[in-house]
């Protein structure tokens, strides 16, 4: 039972039906992750750096980032946790409807670890958040943060 260890996922979504689907994807596939929702740029930061309101939330294993946010996009966001050097070793996934080449090529030179446009389909959005769940969880080897630094 050591192989599979749950792990905190930090979902930044603005939009209430795409984080009711993300949890909905969640509890579809049984996964125990535990899922932390913020709504835009700024929030994400706080998070991250664990100031004033989420100064004990854990340091998360996985952020599925969307790059269309208010108060701080998501690209600023990107940048600014790769820039960061107690934050760059997360995992970022950008999770976001847009399938513009300029924004895939900007969110991989920002050194996104991988890039997912959103499928509209409940079903297939079922499987990428199950894919990604099984990459991330079960075949990649994430640190363990359980001394949050």
């Amino acid at each position: 039972m050591d192989d599979y260890r749950s792990i905190d996922v930090l979902l930044v979504e603005d939009d209430p039906g795409d984080v009711l689907l993300t949890q909905e994807a969640f509890e579809h596939n049984k996964v125990h992750n535990k899922l932390h929702v913020v709504s835009d740029g700024e929030q994400a930061m706080a998070f991250l750096r664990r100031e004033g309101q989420y100064a004990d939330e854990p340091r998360p294993d996985l952020i599925l980032l969307d790059l269309n946010l208010p108060r701080k996009d998501g690209r600023e966001v990107l940048e600014d946790i790769k820039a960061d050097a107690g934050l760059r070793s997360i995992p970022v996934v950008v999770l976001t409807t847009s399938e513009a080449e300029e924004d895939i090529l900007r969110s991989y030179h920002l050194h996104a670890n991988a890039y997912v446009a959103k499928p509209v389909d409940f079903d297939q959005f079922i499987r990428v958040v199950r894919q990604i769940d099984d990459f991330f969880v079960s075949v990649v080897k994430l640190p363990r943060t359980g001394q949050r630094s």
